[in-house]
């Protein structure tokens, strides 16, 4: 470990990789989806800008689950490599979906409402910091963090079965990576991030083949990323095979 990553985290911050923060990552310099909003209807313009003018405020969680909510979201989904004024507002979207319990109509028999099973699963996480390092998840190091969300998604928690026994941990985990996955890739500063041209409508897409870009996005440039010496996220493990890999909870079940 080198002497930059024991002092990182020594002062309880997460390493962050060496091409440092940018007002827009990844692999399209330049390009701004937003460039192009003159070209979409009035009500897709509306509905876009509003994910980035009007951040929605906490109204579900509370101010301590809120904080131990953003923790989790900057491990599932980090932005280290964002600026502070860029970031993308993840907790806010899923609060908002739980405060206005917005669901897909269904979930599984065994799985709570979405709403009760956040409260649940943050409370579980929370005696699983405590059993294993006796302080709350949000005053450990950023490994020690990383080594309980790990054992989230390999379904091995340390404890609290008293909770994982009414709320399967699987089930959990991949709720709580969708909601974080769907409230960053709808943001248009993530689209610019892949290289996504935004709303097709009513312009359309002229370039259908060969991965080609279209006239108003730019080419590819990638650089070599590598997660922190300290992250056990990026360890190749073999993939399970689809009979081990349990299914999404919201793809499918009890209506």
């Amino acid at each position: 470990m080198s002497r930059r990553i024991r002092e990182e985290l020594a002062k309880g911050h997460r390493p962050r990789n060496g091409n440092g923060q940018k007002p827009q990552p990844g692999y399209y310099p330049g390009f701004s989806t937003l460039a192009q909003q003159k070209y979409w209807d009035p009500k897709t313009r509306k509905v876009i800008l509003d994910r980035v003018h009007n951040v929605p405020p906490i109204r579900f969680f509370t101010p301590a689950e809120a904080e131990l909510m953003q923790a989790i979201c900057d491990h599932v989904l980090p932005q280290d490599d964002r600026d502070e004024a860029h970031k993308i507002p993840i907790l806010p979207r899923i609060d908002e979906r739980l405060y206005e319990d917005r669901h897909d109509g269904y979930r599984f028999a065994d799985m709570p409402p979405d709403p009760e099973a956040y409260r649940s699963g943050l409370r579980a996480i929370g005696v699983i910091a405590n059993h294993l390092y006796g302080r709350n998840f949000t005053a450990l190091t950023p490994h020690e963090q990383d080594l309980i969300m790990k054992s989230l998604h390999d379904g091995k928690p340390a404890a609290a079965d008293e909770i994982w026994g009414h709320l399967p941990i699987h089930r959990f985990w991949m709720m709580l990576v969708q909601d974080c996955v769907e409230a960053y890739y709808a943001h248009p500063w993530a689209w610019d991030e892949i290289g996504f041209g935004g709303p097709a409508y009513p312009r359309g897409y002229m370039r259908l083949e060969n991965g080609s870009p279209e006239p108003w996005e730019v080419n590819e440039r990638r650089y070599k990323w590598e997660a922190p010496d300290t992250s056990v996220s990026d360890i190749y493990e073999p993939a399970r095979s689809p009979i081990e890999h349990p299914s999404h909870p919201r793809s499918g079940g009890a209506k």
